[in-house]
């Protein structure tokens, strides 16, 4: 990890977060209506994994006012994320049919999120706000009928909340929590290779807390679930939102007890044990084979250079 690196040590992507969500605001229908018009609201513009970029003379900008944003062929509901030094921020999507009509244009694009994120096209602390919009947005889409009844719901608390006029539930934004790990064995780690990484990239493996478990017992049946590895020391390191759609990294370092790897080809496509310097020269992408470990913007990437900085 070079000095220069817009995630610094600790500081992964979407962990930023200086936007005052205002809370209280969310109920009063009339003030979120005023900030609408509001000439310094602007708003994030949300499609599946992508967001919507223009491109202009000062370079590529996700934040839009809401009036080009509409133009454009936002959907019209916005969600209210919050104030940011005083400035409305809301959350839109887009449909399929309003991107396929952009294409082609050379001031604005539809663009992949992660791509974004990691290549520094927009500033670190913009992330945790269009996470918050890509969760929402993608929350709406998903949930447009009552879980309990099958009414469809309307929008209701300036975006954080479902309601069925029939029924009366109230449905609410989810989000999953997963413990993603780093494994040691002395000056050993243990790292996975998923199927759909980039050819050269390992990484730190991970899964998803199940219903009445602990982040400990989640961190010590996913390594041996994954990998037939037995762990024990857990020990938690630091979070990190993750709107793919809407997941809470929970990063933790743990001490193996066992070695022999017997991997679930069903989860993972290989794993391994990394020495130290191997993992060093991965993240430097200085790796004799090629190798490579995950991005910065990612909180795997700070396990490993974590556990790099401790005294061997």
């Amino acid at each position: 990890m070079t000095a220069d690196t817009p995630f610094p040590l600790g500081q992964p992507g979407f962990v930023s977060h200086p936007i005052d969500r205002a809370a209280h605001l969310r109920t009063d229908a009339e003030k979120l209506f005023a900030l609408e018009g509001d000439r310094k609201a602007r708003a994030y513009v949300m499609h599946r994994d992508s967001i919507l970029m223009t491109h202009g003379a000062d370079g590529p900008r996700a934040l839009l006012t809401l009036d080009e944003a509409r133009k454009l062929g936002a959907n019209p509901g916005t969600i209210f994320l919050g104030l940011d030094d005083g400035a409305p921020v809301f959350g839109m999507g887009i449909g399929a049919a309003s991107t396929e009509d952009l294409m082609g244009r050379k001031d604005v694009a539809v663009e992949n999120l992660r791509a974004v994120a990691a290549s520094g096209a927009v500033q670190p602390r913009e992330l945790s706000t269009i996470a918050m919009a890509k969760s929402l947005v993608g929350w709406h889409q998903r949930h447009g009928f009552c879980a309990n009844c099958g009414t469809r719901t309307s929008m209701s608390q300036g975006g954080w909340r479902r309601d069925c006029p029939s029924c009366k539930a109230e449905h609410f934004p989810r989000t999953d929590p997963v413990v993603i790990m780093l494994v040691t064995s002395g000056d050993k780690c243990l790292m996975g290779r998923q199927s759909q990484f980039p050819p050269t990239m390992w990484s730190c493996l991970a899964g998803f807390v199940e219903a009445a478990e602990t982040i400990e017992q989640a961190v010590q049946r996913e390594i041996l679930e994954e990998s037939g590895i037995h762990c024990t020391d857990v020990r938690y390191y630091m979070t990190q939102p993750w709107p793919y759609p809407s997941s809470l990294m929970i990063g933790c370092t743990a001490r193996a007890t066992t070695t022999d790897i017997t991997v679930d080809k069903t989860e993972l496509e290989d794993a391994r044990w990394f020495t130290r310097d191997e993992a060093a020269a991965m993240l430097a992408k200085q790796h004799p084979q090629g190798l490579t470990g995950p991005h910065p913007v990612a909180i795997a990437h700070h396990l490993l250079a974590n556990w790099l900085a401790q005294p061997a």
